[in-house]
């Protein structure tokens, strides 16, 4: 079987001038792709390298693949960006790995999987979204504060764009403890990622994150507690954060959490992953409160790098090679095709 890889490689963009920092923070490095490749030729499968956009639909017609292992994310802020490969493989016939176009773009969308899940028994933060008034605002936001009350949230509270991934436009400042904070925060995110913004309120506790592989039925590969290195209860798993895992955070998998509440955590996750409509694989983020998991995200492309990535973290901590995990996430796929 002939595989072909679709993905989008950060060393490919150079970012504006005045973009932020992180605006390819989701694309992957040379080693992800090679590792992938790796492990797909270990079963005897041929691989080529897609890339996306361009370069990947001229392949895709030239000389098409029997199967696309998707990883790409991307280029811009649309919430469809995710989603353009497996809509361009479906309408060419091609299998792919990974949930479908309709998933992906629900899923980068954060309000939209909050509506959905809404529809079920998994507890949400509240949270409400402030779109930008006009392309021409260039008001500071002190008049936003009266949404909070508006919302019926208090501080502390945190804001994030709302069509975006790995992190995004979360900083450490994200987390709102202060009215004069609130505006400039929100104008900000608004400027800097020319979209949405949605606001939550700000769970204090556990910061957990699951990792589901399969279908019919899907399996918890397992969970992972994000612990910060110095105790806070202001603790963001921000983009800072993520940058220097290393120095700032330990990974506790399995997680030491009382048996119902890690039973409860996975349950969650196993209802959200068929809400949204999963396939393959996928990995969802919670933040634990008294014992009651709050959903935050749902990532149905997450990262596959070899070293950093947390489903990656997860599996190597329950005894699963990278390779291993890189097969069943195919297997699945393939299965689900037959």
């Amino acid at each position: 079987m002939r595989v072909g890889i679709a993905f989008d490689l950060k060393a490919d963009h150079a970012a504006p001038a005045d973009a932020p920092d992180d605006l390819y923070e989701e694309f992957d490095s040379p080693v992800t792709v090679q590792s992938i490749a790796d492990a797909l030729r270990s079963a005897g499968l041929t691989v080529t390298e897609l890339g996306n956009g361009k370069r990947l639909l001229a392949a895709l017609l030239q000389s098409p693949p029997d199967f696309v292992f998707n990883i790409a994310e991307g280029v811009g802020i649309s919430r469809n960006r995710e989603a353009r490969v497996p809509a361009v493989c479906e309408m060419l016939g091609i299998p792919y790995t990974g949930s479908d176009p309709l998933t992906l773009a629900v899923a980068l969308d954060k309000e939209m999987t909050r509506r959905i899940v809404a529809d079920t028994e998994v507890a949400l933060p509240k949270g409400f979204v402030l779109a930008k008034p006009a392309d021409s605002y260039d008001g500071d936001g002190s008049e936003l504060s009266a949404t909070l009350i508006e919302n019926e949230l208090s501080l502390p509270v945190i804001a994030k764009p709302v069509c975006e991934g790995s992190s995004k436009g979360i900083r450490n400042r994200c987390l709102i403890d202060s009215l004069e904070q609130f505006g400039p925060t929100v104008v900000e995110l608004w400027s800097s990622y020319k979209q949405a913004v949605l606001v939550e309120e700000f769970i204090v506790g556990e910061e957990v994150t699951v990792g589901i592989v399969g279908n019919d039925p899907p399996r918890v590969l397992g969970a992972m507690r994000v612990v910060p290195n110095k105790s806070t209860d202001k603790f963001v798993y921000s983009l800072e954060v993520k940058r220097n895992w290393e120095e700032l955070v330990t990974y506790e998998c399995p997680p030491k959490l009382p048996a119902d509440v890690l039973n409860r955590i996975e349950r969650s996750a196993l209802e959200v992953y068929a809400t949204v409509g999963c396939q393959d694989v996928a990995r969802i983020d919670f933040r634990i409160r008294d014992g009651v998991p709050f959903f935050i995200e749902i990532n149905p492309l997450p990262g596959l790098n070899p070293i950093s990535s947390d489903l990656i973290l997860i599996s190597k901590a329950m005894g699963v090679s990278h390779s291993e995990l890189i097969l069943r996430i195919f297997n699945a796929a393939v299965a689900r095709q037959s």
